[in-house]
């Protein structure tokens, strides 16, 4: 029995302005671009990163800005935020710890519900790019 490829759906609620054709190409819009593809990878690449171990935020924030590559923009604003929801998801855990006189840190620890949470989103955001892979290849054959 041949099983049909399950469908991503892609973010379609874009800010007013998306719509005047200033604003659709250029700096401004990669930008734009950038921002939503790391709010939407942002949980696939912490949990991602906590896989080799324990991090507390600020050593998080700054490993996804270092391996980013400039791409995967993750600023405080958003980190913070999701880490607490994935710690109340309980698909991380977080301790508190004073290493000598510094000031004490929040690290974080996957869980087991984390790396199965993680296993889910790598399948579908595998699934995406592959989608996208062969939607840009087609198009190409398509245009010669």
């Amino acid at each position: 029995m041949l099983s049909m490829p399950r469908r991503v759906a892609l973010p379609t609620n874009q800010p007013d302005d998306a719509e005047d054709p200033a604003n659709q190409h250029g700096p401004d819009a990669l930008a734009r671009l950038r921002r939503e593809l790391a709010r939407g990878t942002a949980e696939l690449a912490v949990l991602s990163v906590l896989t080799s171990g324990r991090r507390y935020g600020y050593e998080l924030l700054k490993l996804l800005e270092r391996t980013g590559a400039g791409v995967l923009e993750v600023k405080e604003g958003t980190l913070y935020p999701l880490l607490h929801r994935l710690e109340d998801a309980g698909q991380i855990a977080a301790t508190w710890e004073v290493e000598g006189r510094a000031r004490p840190r929040k690290y974080y620890d996957i869980t087991p519900a984390g790396r199965a949470h993680l296993a889910v989103l790598r399948a579908e955001w595998t699934e995406l790019v592959n989608a996208m892979h062969r939607l840009l290849d087609a198009l190409d054959k398509v245009e010669k």
